[in-house]
């Protein structure tokens, strides 16, 4: 992948309209490498002010796309309400729309998880990220060290919400330098406790030293060929009713747990642990008559059939000498979509 011209100081693109930035050589390239929808679409894209971010913002503006920059605050280090100014201008320069929206980071553990979910329910479905080959390297490597199966090894899809893919790190980098962009550096990103700052400066770089070439390409292409194998492992489980528990006990494993997986996880962010999707399978299978799985929720059998209740505040029945809610059906994933 070469390395695009960067332009000269003497060159600024400060302030020009989208077909004058589209036309820029540099960045009609990089365009070219990217997933982003057709010109005229309306695009969300989640702007933090870094150098992957900000590129995306010009790139997809210089696309064509009606951009609307977001910024989302999550409040966790002192400083991070100013990082918006640098989005807003930037989106100013670009002819975006913009805003900033601040978010409350649940209690629990891993806090990664909780902020991205957090910034996901701010920026809405939809809406693009600027994640490059590298973080795709890096997330089937984190993946892989939770041992994760063919759809965490697909990692994230390219596609008009991943449109960056195609890019390396070094070419956001150097398409800010190009275009004037002062990127912030969020000093989160260098901290050793999180999962994923290990993986980006210290597994990564080890893996090529090891390798003997780049294997970031390598990786990229490995999450595209597994892409490709989960969606023939989707279309085969959408076949099978997970409510129907003689057919999820027929159906090959894989396709079970898929089925399963699916069903579980309805409209929520996350997919359910493994093992919470084998023992919805012991129940399909006979091997045991109900089974708790994750957010509180309940899967029991009845006439072949199998119900996912989740417990609701309110009038209660007895069971023993304790009272519980009685338990409210959920709505399927497939039921979701389908409404």
């Amino acid at each position: 992948m070469s390395e695009p011209r960067p332009r000269s100081p003497a060159e600024p693109t400060e302030g020009r309209p989208p077909e004058e930035l589209a036309a820029d050589p540099m960045v009609a390239e990089l365009v070219a490498r990217t997933t982003l929808p057709p010109a005229g679409s309306a695009l969300v894209c989640g702007v933090s002010g870094g150098p992957d971010s900000l590129a995306l913002l010009a790139l997809a503006v210089a696309a064509g796309c009606e951009v609307t920059a977001v910024h989302v605050d999550h409040g966790l280090r002192r400083g991070s309400a100013s990082e918006s100014e640098v989005v807003a201008d930037a989106a100013r320069r670009f002819g975006a729309g913009f805003r900033s929206v601040r978010v409350e980071v649940g209690e629990g553990p891993n806090l990664e998880a909780r902020a991205r979910t957090a910034r996901h329910r701010a920026l809405g479905a939809g809406a693009a990220t600027g994640h490059t080959a590298d973080d795709q390297a890096e997330t089937v490597l984190a993946n892989m060290l939770r041992g994760a199966g063919v759809h965490g090894l697909a990692a994230m899809r390219a596609g008009p919400t991943h449109p960056l893919l195609g890019l390396r790190r070094d070419h956001t980098v150097a398409l800010c330098r190009h275009l004037g962009l002062v990127p912030v550096h969020d000093p989160s990103n260098d901290d050793p406790r999180y999962v994923r700052n290990r993986v980006r400066h210290e597994l990564l770089p080890l893996c090529s030293a090891i390798a003997g070439r780049d294997v970031v390409p390598v990786l990229a292409r490995q999450a595209a060929v597994l892409a490709g194998d989960a969606e023939v492992l989707d279309a085969l489980a959408a076949l099978v009713d997970p409510e129907d528990a003689r057919g999820l006990a027929a159906a090959p494993l894989g396709v079970a747990r898929r089925s399963i997986r699916e069903w579980l996880t309805g409209a929520g962010p996350y997919p359910p642990p493994l093992d919470a999707v084998d023992r919805v399978l012991d129940v399909a299978r006979q091997h045991a008559g109900a089974t708790e799985v994750p957010g509180g929720r309940r899967v029991s059998r009845s006439g072949g059939r199998l119900r996912l209740t989740a417990p609701e505040p309110g009038p209660t029945r007895s069971v023993g000498h304790e009272s519980a809610p009685h338990p409210t059906p959920v709505q399927s994933g497939r039921d979701q979509r389908s409404g």
